[in-house]
């Protein structure tokens, strides 16, 4: 057959049955080879946004993303899309056509290994025909196994030879294992990164940990992105229970506890005022398959003097990467959990939780219940006022996709989520315009849950071109931009030293007007009234058009997240 049926044929076998991309003349053929072995073809309208669906789609199924783009300007256009997904440890296989070795003149040529290098992704290639198999089995499993994005280069002169189809024996005996996970190898990353504690797999880790909880009175657990891969939610709740440890997330597993009485939502910059006081309290905090870096510590001020600190990951290079800690412990977070409730054994401590805490968190741990003064008026609505009124009339089975900006920790924090798995955060690599394309492979993925994404004027405008994907798929999305005609993260981090922001403030732009000619729904909302249209929308038919809330926001302020990151507050 054809390397690139082979190719298909390899990716089928695997399941892959959805596949996001823009087609050229030099993913084509393999693109066509996927549908023809009942793969659905998700078409997007740009490839950084096909690159973002099948984050989103991923980490929404928790299965490898497949994105197919042409050689070259297919390949760079989806670069900021590969990237995010690269830094997340999103596993996703991105069949990039290349041109072949010898057209060494041609325009499409480009570095695609070294590119590849560069953003932390996995360089693979198509050798030859008699090794195609192999190659495209090597890419799924790093994908799978490591946990990381691969860049399988596929030139054309290799696509278009023939090669033996498939063996199904080898296929099978070569069959990734997503239960057997093995530690990525580590990229290096740029500038010196502490390494204060390097500690191999230790048998006796989780007894040494089982100690340091058992000295502790008020413990903290802060579960990360390595906690919802692992879904050890379950154990780490059993363990708290018998600990008296309270429960804490990063902003990437936000939703993991929900549910749990002793849920402190979000640590860091997210962190309501009564979370912030309580991990800032703890005596232990234990960081689960979470790097305890600068934003989910907030740049250390949430760790106090004397507090131990403690950390578990499957790398034994992440431990210490972003903070010296006293315990390191390499292993997966659910299998360690377990470990360390086996060695604490059947007693009970109750650590940090007291029924009147137990009160405190019920009344005061959601920034909904923390008052504020409404700065509302007649032209814009304040975004807390909008997404408080928001969370109240959507529905509670839902997923939130997040762009990135000024706004977001205003849907972030504002917007309750029914588990882990409703939460889309595509912010490693801190890019706006990647929020609208997540989503809409986020509402690909769960069907059976809106999907909300949540944006700010300028990556809704960056991204726009995919309103015409999520129309013409018929998903069942709410598209809320919180628009303050601005780049407000920048409008704030140099507006108060007095600078000019003509570069950074835009005229007024009618939103809603454009997404109807995408053939959006729109609502305008400047007043809590005007919500009555999302009211309406909801009422409709199951198979109504996304809604595109156009929002007019007030911004006098920079979001307190924001503030406290540029201003140290």
């Amino acid at each position: 057959m054809l390397v690139s049926d082979a190719v298909a044929a390899v990716l089928a076998e695997y399941g892959a049955d959805t596949v996001f991309g823009v087609v050229g003349s030099g993913n084509f053929h393999v693109t066509n080879a996927l549908i023809g072995r009942g793969a659905r073809f998700i078409a997007a309208r740009h490839e950084c946004g096909a690159a973002s669906m099948a984050d989103g789609w991923a980490r929404t199924t928790g299965r490898p993303g497949i994105v197919s783009v042409h050689q070259g300007p297919g390949l760079t256009n989806a670069i900021t899309g590969i990237t995010e997904a690269a830094k997340s440890r999103t596993p996703m296989v991105v069949l990039a056509a290349d041109v072949a070795a010898a057209a060494v003149r041609s325009n499409f040529r480009i570095g695609v290994a070294e590119l590849t290098a560069a953003i932390g992704a996995v360089p693979a290639r198509l050798h030859s025909p008699e090794f195609a198999v192999d190659d495209t089995v090597r890419a799924v499993r790093t994908a799978i196994e490591d946990r990381r994005t691969v860049v399988l280069a596929l030139p054309l002169d290799v696509q278009a030879a023939q090669c033996e189809p498939p063996d199904p024996k080898r296929l099978a005996a070569a069959r990734p294992d997503p239960a057997r996970v093995r530690p990525a190898r580590a990229t290096p990353g740029p500038g010196p990164r502490a390494r204060l504690l390097r500690q191999a797999a230790d048998p006796d880790a989780p007894a040494r940990l089982a100690q340091a909880i058992r000295a502790a009175s008020r413990p903290v657990f802060i579960a990360g992105r390595g906690a919802r891969t692992a879904h050890a939610g379950p154990d780490l709740e059993l363990l708290a229970e018998a600990t008296g440890a309270l429960l804490a997330t990063s902003a990437a597993a936000k939703g993991l506890f929900r549910g749990n009485p002793w849920d402190l939502d979000v640590s860091g910059g997210f962190a309501s005022p009564l979370t912030a006081e309580l991990i800032k309290g703890a005596d232990l905090v234990v960081g689960w398959g979470c790097a305890l870096n600068m934003w989910t510590m907030r740049h250390g001020a949430l760790i106090s003097p004397g507090t131990v600190v403690a950390q578990v990951d499957l790398e034994p290079d992440a431990l210490g990467a972003h903070r010296p800690v006293d315990l390191g412990v390499t292993g997966d977070a659910a299998g360690v959990a377990r470990a360390v409730a086996a060695a604490w054994g059947r007693d009970t401590a109750p650590g940090y939780r007291s029924p009147e805490l137990r009160e405190r968190i019920a009344k005061q741990v959601r920034w909904r219940d923390v008052p504020y003064a409404d700065e509302s008026d007649r032209r814009r609505i304040d975004p807390r006022t909008l997404t408080i009124a928001l969370d109240d009339l959507l529905p509670a089975e839902r997923t939130v996709a997040i762009d990135s900006g000024n706004f977001m920790g205003y849907p972030s924090m504002f917007l309750s989520v029914p588990d882990a798995d409703g939460f889309c955060f595509t912010q490693a690599y801190q890019s706006i315009g990647l929020g609208l394309a997540s989503a809409i492979g986020a509402a690909i993925a769960r069907p059976d849950r809106l999907t909300v994404a949540a944006l700010g004027d300028g990556g809704a405008l960056m991204g726009v071109s995919e309103l015409e994907t999520a129309v013409r798929l018929g998903l069942d999305m709410v598209i809320v931009v919180y628009d303050d005609e601005a780049y407000g993260a920048e409008v704030h981090h140099f507006g108060p030293d007095g600078h000019p922001l003509g570069t950074v403030t835009f005229p007024p732009v009618n939103l809603a007007k454009i997404a109807r000619g995408f053939g959006c729904a729109a609502v305008k909302v400047r007043k809590p009234a005007d919500l009555a249209g999302v009211r309406d929308w909801l009422a409709g038919p199951r198979d109504r058009r996304p809604l595109l809330i156009d929002a007019k926001i007030t911004s006098e302020h920079g979001s307190w997240w924001l503030e406290e990151a540029f201003r140290g507050h």
